[in-house]
């Protein structure tokens, strides 16, 4: 089975990961932290706002189940992409709504995304997802890892 990889942030992990397990196609998804400059953080160290560091979602999908434009227009619609550096309670950056593009393809599509969107009249303000390209990924600490599926807890994310 041919798979991909696509990594999104759209505020506090514990509820995009849940969200996104649900999708059928998606075979495994780990929370962790993307887009910052220091190697190996802790949690404690991204929530400080010190390394630049998002709370991020690194998802392996199989294409022929689910399409990535499938889960762009997914991330858009499970949180609210007008909030600069923050979802509900949560501020910062490391809560900033992003798309971590892993080819030029992937990039396109999530464009292509984000400016539908942007023009729909959905919304009064501009989407301020960014749109970059991934990096390094650091996998949270274990504790984090399908967290509301150890804990329980009521999603934390729109639909």
């Amino acid at each position: 089975m041919k798979t991909e990889t696509a990594t999104f942030a759209a505020g506090c992990f514990w509820g995009v990961e849940s969200a996104f397990r649900e999708i059928d196609g998606v075979i495994d998804a780990q929370v962790g932290y993307t887009g910052g400059k220091t190697a190996n953080p802790t949690y404690k160290e991204v929530c400080a706002g010190q390394t630049g560091h998002a709370e991020a979602l690194e998802i392996t999908f199989d294409p022929a189940k689910v399409s990535y434009r499938t889960l762009a227009e997914f991330f858009f619609k499970m949180h609210d992409p007008i909030q600069v550096n923050r979802q509900g309670p949560d501020f910062g950056t490391q809560y900033r709504s992003a798309i971590f593009y892993h080819s030029p393809e992937q990039r396109a599509i999530a464009e292509e995304v984000k400016d539908a969107l942007d023009t729909s009249g959905k919304y009064k303000k501009p989407i301020a997802t960014q749109i970059v390209p991934a990096g390094s990924f650091y996998r949270a600490e274990e504790y984090h890892q399908r967290y509301f599926e150890k804990n329980g807890g009521p999603a934390c994310h729109i639909f």
